[in-house]
C-alpha cells in the first residue's frame, strides 16, 4: 500500500487533538520537570511536523524533520535524519536516550527501513497506517536491528496478515487496530515508558552496507565476505516480488471494495498517466475485482514485462500501455555482529561474520572483564574505552584505539 492515509479511527482523534479540545487537559496536571535535554521525534516525512508540534509541544518536547531533496531516495533521507539527530544530540538540547521515530502512511512504512538501517538511534519507533511492505521488498529488514528497538503499528484489520510475518519472523512489534480507538494521547505515552541504554547489556545487529555497519558500542569498520560464521544465520525478513505497475506511485487504500483499485493520491509534481479518482479497473484485459486481487496479482509477478491497463476515469474508459517491474536486489551476503556483558561472568562475548576489524567502546563499569571474540579469549580488559579487534594473517587481535 502507498497511500498516506491514517486510518480513521485515527484521524477523528488526531482532529479532535489539533484543535486543543483534550489534550491540554491531559498534560496540564503533570507539567513536565525542568530539563536541559528533552526528548525528541524523528520525522521523515517533514510534513508530519506541525501536527507532532501540537502534540508534544507541552510537553517539551522537540521534533525533528529535516527537509528531503527532491527525489532523494530512501537511504538519502535516513542519512540526513540520523545527521538531524546527532546534530541535536550534539547541541546538548535532545536526551540521545529518549529519540523516538515515527511516521504516517509511507513514511510509516519507511519508520521500519530506517529502523532497520540504523537501530542504535532510537528508543522506539511507531508506525501510523502504512504498511512495511515496500520495506521488505528492499530485502534490507533484519529483526536482529529491533531487538533493542520497539515498535508500535497501529493500522487497519486488514493489515493482519503482515503483522503475522512480522511476528513468526520474530521483529519486536506491537499491533493495534485502528478500531482500538488509538489516540494522539495513548501514542506519546507509549513512547514515554520507553528508553535507550547507553550501554545495552545485549546488542544485535545485521547489514548489507557498510555504511550502515553500526551497532551501540560496536563499530565495524572492515570486512570480507569470506569470514563466514555459520553460528550467525541472517535475519532477513524475505519480502515479495516488489512488482508494481510503471505508472508513477500510485496511492490506494488497499482495503477498497473495489471494483477495481481506486487511485487516492499521486506524488508532487506528478507527470504520468493518471488521476485522482481514477480506477485500475483491468490488467492485460482481465478485470481487477479489488485491490486486494490486485497485490495477490503482483506477489505473483517474477519479471518485468509490458502491460496494459484499463483505467475507468468516469464515464470514459483510458487505455493505458505500461510496464510491470521489479525493484532491483541486494546482494545475499551480510555482516552481522551478535554481543554481550555478562556482569556475573565479567566477560565481554562478540560473534561475528563477515568482519575482520571492528571498534569497542568498552564501559567503564564493565572491567575488570574478559574479552572473547568468535569463541576466542583476546584479551584481559583492566579498562574501558575504544579497543580495535582485527583479524590479522588469520590471527585475532585486540589493542587500545589510537
Amino acid at each position: 500500500m502507498t497511500s498516506k492515509n491514517w486510518p480513521n479511527e485515527f484521524v477523528c482523534a488526531c482532529a479532535t487533538i489539533s484543535l486543543l479540545l483534550c489534550w491540554p487537559l491531559a498534560v496540564r496536571a503533570q507539567p513536565p520537570a525542568a530539563q536541559t535535554k528533552t526528548p525528541a521525534v524523528a520525522l521523515l516525512d517533514a510534513s508530519d511536523a506541525v501536527q507532532w508540534r501540537n502534540w508534544t509541544r507541552e510537553l517539551g518536547w522537540q521534533v525533528i524533520a529535516p527537509a528531503s531533496a527532491p527525489g532523494a531516495d530512501i537511504d538519502a533521507r535516513v542519512r540526513a535524519l540520523a545527521a538531524a539527530v546527532e546534530t541535536a544530540i550534539r547541541s546538548g538540547s535532545v536526551d540521545p536516550a529518549r529519540v523516538y521515530i515515527a511516521g504516517r502512511g509511507d513514511a510509516g512504512g519507511a519508520v521500519f527501513y530506517a529502523v532497520s538501517r540504523m537501530p542504535d538511534l532510537w528508543a522506539a519507533g511507531v508506525a501510523l497506517g502504512g504498511s512495511p511492505k515496500a520495506a521488505l521488498d528492499t530485502n534490507r529488514i533484519f529483526t536482529a536491528n529491533f531487538t533493542n528497538v520497539p515498535m508500535l503499528w497501529i493500522s487497519g484489520d486488514d493489515s493482519k496478515p503482515m503483522v503475522d510475518k512480522l511476528t513468526a519472523a520474530k521483529l519486536n512489534l506491537e499491533w493495534q487496530p485502528a478500531s482500538s480507538g488509538a489516540n494522539p494521547v495513548s501514542l506519546i505515552q507509549w513512547l514515554a515508558r520507553h528508553k535507550k541504554d547507553a550501554f545495552p547489556l545485549a546488542i544485535d545487529c545485521e547489514t548489507n552496507a557498510p555504511a550502515f555497519a553500526r551497532c551501540y558500542w560496536i563499530q565495524p569498520t572492515k570486512f570480507d565476505a569470506s569470514e563466514r560464521n555459520d553460528v550467525l544465520a541472517s535475519t532477513r525478513i524475505p519480502g515479495g516480488t516488489g512488482a508494481a505497475l510503471d505508472l508513477g506511485g500510485f496511492g490506494f487504500r488497499t482495503d477498497d471494495p473495489g471494483p477495481g483499485v481506486l487511485v487516492t493520491s499521486l506524488p508532487e509534481k506528478y507527470s504520468g498517466p493518471l488521476k485522482p479518482g481514477d480506477r485500475l479497473f483491468a490488467l492485460d484485459g482481465k478485470p481487477l475485482a479489488s485491490a486486494r486481487q490486485y497485490l495477490e496479482l503482483m506477489e505473483k509477478v517474477t519479471e518485468e514485462k509490458l502491460a496494459v491497463v484499463t483505467v475507468q476515469r468516469g464515464k470514459d474508459r483510458v487505455r493505458v500501455e505500461t510496464r510491470i517491474t521489479l525493484p532491483r536486489r541486494d546482494a545475499g551476503i551480510t555482516s552481522r555482529v551478535d554481543a554481550q556483558y555478562l556482569p556475573a561472568e565479567k566477560e565481554l562475548q562478540i560473534v561475528s561474520r563477515t568482519i575482520t576489524e571492528m571498534r569497542v567502546t568498552v564501559a567503564a563499569e564493565w572491567v575488570p572483564a574478559t574479552l572473547v571474540w568468535n569463541g576466542l579469549t583476546l584479551e584481559n580488559l583492566k579498562e574501558g574505552g575504544c579497543w580495535v579487534l582485527s583479524v590479522q594473517k588469520e590471527l585475532l587481535r585486540a589493542e587500545k584505539c589510537k
